[in-house]
């Protein structure tokens, strides 16, 4: 025992340990808050979905490389030259939106989010849930088209943009009136962040699955391609037959009860309650499974 210990000592007095002064205690706090403030942004955004593939191509070649793959490790070789050039196109919208974003808001706030438990409770109440049942089945006696976009926890700025600010109290009257017939915002999707409708007329991305059965139109073809690029759920009302459908996770659900729409609703306020409030200081975190 006691020559371990002697040469525990050794070695440990063997060790460098460097000086740690007042400008290097900056500089880590400084990279912290950056490295924070980048895994808090990229959650919230599609990228975070594309650094996913990004990670599972990476462990690719770290096998090719424990297994001495040589293909695959030469091909690799190739293309690093030009993966940085690639990982800026691949993510410049993200980019592009951040740089705008860190220009547009408080750069404190977004840093000590000490308020945000406050708007966690305030987020999708009940009353948000009546109002858009109310407005859904008000809509689907009289045969009007509608589509309306549920954010989570991924942002839709980009989607916003393209349609017409609003910034409005959500209310089955305003709803009903913004997908009236000829009127000039019942044409698009209505974008609905917490409890504010943000935009009306919003394009969509449209699916490419070809599974969808061609009795479905655009506005259905919308209403589930959002969901496959993002978590946002989506209540689609036919405007020839009346019949309510929602997408979510990239499924549509069709011809859905009122019953069952509220249940849905309900389980995405949950979702969106724990994502935000349970989890607000763990920032890699996974989706969760339904």
């Amino acid at each position: 025992m006691t020559e371990f210990l002697e040469q525990l000592r050794m070695y440990l007095s063997s060790l460098y340990i460097p000086k740690i002064q007042a400008n290097d205690i900056v500089e880590i706090a400084i990279i912290a808050v950056l490295l924070y403030m980048f895994m808090a942004w990229i959650q919230r955004t599609r990228a975070y979905t594309l650094l996913k593939g990004i990670l599972i191509v990476g462990l690719f070649i770290v096998l090719a490389w424990i297994f001495q793959l040589s293909a695959i490790l030469w091909i690799t070789q190739r293309l690093a030259s030009i993966a940085l050039i690639a990982l800026v196109i691949i993510f410049q919208p993200e980019l592009r939106r951040a740089l705008e974003s860190l220009g547009g808001r408080s750069f404190f706030r977004s840093i000590f989010p000490f308020e945000a438990g406050h708007d966690v409770k305030e987020r999708f109440s009940d009353t948000v849930i009546n109002e858009i049942i109310r407005a859904v089945n008000e809509m689907s006696e009289v045969r009007t088209g509608a589509l309306i976009v549920i954010e989570q926890n991924i942002f839709l700025t980009e989607y916003v943009e393209t349609g017409i600010a609003l910034d409005s109290r959500i209310s089955s009257q305003l709803l009903i009136n913004i997908f009236e017939h000829n009127t000039p915002l019942h044409d698009g999707a209505v974008i609905i962040r917490d409890e504010r409708i943000l935009a009306a007329t919003c394009y969509l991305p449209l699916s490419e699955n070809d599974s969808i059965s061609k009795k479905y139109g655009t506005r259905h073809r919308a209403g589930l391609g959002i969901s496959e690029v993002s978590d946002a759920f989506t209540i689609i009302v036919s405007e020839e037959t009346g019949r309510v459908s929602y997408s979510f996770m990239g499924r549509l659900e069709t011809g859905v009860t009122p019953s069952e729409l509220r249940e849905q609703l309900h389980y995405v306020q949950k979702r969106m309650l724990k994502d935000r409030s349970g989890t607000k200081f763990r920032i890699w975190k996974g989706r969760d499974k339904e």
